[in-house]
Order: C-alpha cells, then sequence, then structure tokens
C-alpha cells in the first residue's frame, strides 16, 4: 500500500471544490491553478506547480511506445516490465 500524498498536484481541470476539501482532509496540500471562470480564487505554489510538467513529459515520452500506450500485454507483470524496459530506455537515451 503506498503512503498518503503530501502535495496534491492537479490540472485546472480538477479545481473542484470537493475534490480540494478531500485533499485536504486527506492532509495533502493542494497544488492546483484556478480555474478562470472562479469568483474566489485559491492560493497555489507556481513553483511546485512546475513539477507537475515534468510527470506529464515522462508520460508522454512512454506513450509513444506503441505498446505502451495501447496496453497491448493482457497480463499486469508483463505490462510493468514493458514500462520498465521502456522507462530504461528513455533514460539511457
Amino acid at each position: 500500500m503506498a503512503p498518503p500524498c503530501r502535495v496534491f498536484l492537479g490540472d485546472q481541470g480538477y479545481d473542484a471544490r470537493a475534490l480540494r476539501e478531500q485533499a485536504a482532509r486527506a492532509g495533502a496540500l493542494v497544488v492546483i491553478p484556478n480555474n478562470p471562470t472562479r469568483r474566489n480564487p485559491h492560493p497555489f505554489d507556481a513553483s511546485r506547480y512546475g513539477a507537475r510538467n515534468a510527470i506529464e513529459r515522462m508520460f508522454c515520452r512512454l506513450k509513444d511506445y506503441r505498446r505502451i500506450a495501447t496496453r497491448y500485454d493482457r497480463l499486469a507483470r508483463n505490462f510493468a516490465s514493458a514500462v520498465a524496459l521502456v522507462s530504461a530506455i528513455t533514460w539511457w537515451t
């Protein structure tokens, strides 16, 4: 089981009151930029939000491989092995 998260990073699409409150109740710092239509903007840490970009780029790089993007493998262990292999290849290059 994974430990609880300390920081909840999200995109503007996740800027909902219920989601913010749930993450705050779990003890996480909520870092979500405000939706432009929000009447009462919430403060957020822009430097922490910048870390989200690195995560998004990593997922895009993994999805460059068709086997990962289409979930070609039926077994979870084979899929996890393919993700590990592709991660090593992208880290190496």
